[in-house]
């Protein structure tokens, strides 16, 4: 008898973030999708920095933009999936900063 439980393939699933992470990771096995979030986070950090910068509120806009362009373009074009954030979107949100750092960190292939 397999008492093993089947993966969750629904983000729509999960209870905690630790247990959304790795099911999020998996949603990322392109390494073009994931250069692509790279990007996409990198230029929301520069649009929060003008931000401050400057104190022109656009550049919220901007980052926003930039940061959730960049990723589905790495999903629709690269990964060919449907991104995560459409059914957990803070979930997804913090997977993005979490991988973010992780790929700073190296536990995460750029």
């Amino acid at each position: 008898m397999n008492t093993s439980k089947a993966p969750v393939t629904d983000a729509s699933q999960f209870q905690t973030f630790a247990e959304f992470y790795p099911f999020y990771l998996g949603e990322h096995s392109d390494r073009n999708c994931r250069r692509m979030h790279f990007l996409g986070s990198s230029l929301g950090l520069v649009c929060l920095g003008l931000l401050v910068w400057t104190g022109q509120p656009q550049y919220l806009l901007y980052g926003l933009l930039a940061g959730y362009a960049c990723a589905w373009i790495g999903h629709f074009v690269f990964e060919k999936n449907k991104p995560a954030s459409f059914k957990r979107p803070l979930y997804s949100f913090m997977g993005d900063w979490v991988m973010y750092k992780d790929m700073w960190l190296g536990k995460v292939s750029l």
